[in-house]
């Protein structure tokens, strides 16, 4: 397979650290592109108009600092930067949309039965609904 433009989205977690060698090594063989993206998700509402903010966010510039220090592990891989603001997964699918990604590689949380249920699963929104194919990978875990 040939994929030109590669979209990594990442949450900063090291759940995407794997993921993102992954995305290195496809984008190297095929002389791709990773685009390397995060979702800044706006305060929530309440329903009297109060904002809430929860813990400290990081600021824009901040964000765009974390999100360069995000290198692909082989340098000779080109890279760009996204940052972008709305839900995770609708703005992964739209951004794999306007950059016309070949494919979507994440780092997946793995949760799965009631934790999965109730926090929802933003890469299965992503597959569900992404036009390009999505390639999911989880964390191996540590062997002792």
């Amino acid at each position: 397979m040939n994929f030109k433009r590669i979209l990594f989205p990442t949450d900063f977690s090291h759940c995407g650290d794997a993921a993102l060698h992954l995305a290195t090594a496809l984008a190297r063989d095929s002389g791709g592109t990773i685009i390397v993206a995060h979702v800044e998700e706006p305060p929530t509402v309440y329903g009297t108009g109060e904002m809430y903010y929860g813990m400290l966010d990081p600021s824009p510039d901040d964000l765009k600092k974390m999100l360069h220090e995000i290198k692909p592990s082989d340098p000779e891989v080109p890279v760009e930067y996204r940052l972008i603001t709305g839900d995770p997964s609708s703005a992964v699918v739209r951004l794999a949309d306007e950059e016309n990604a070949d494919l979507i590689v994440l780092g997946t949380h793995g949760r799965t039965g009631l934790l999965h249920m109730l926090i929802g699963s933003t890469a299965e929104s992503i597959v569900r609904h992404a036009k390009c194919p999505v390639l999911t990978f989880k964390q191996p875990s540590e062997t002792k």
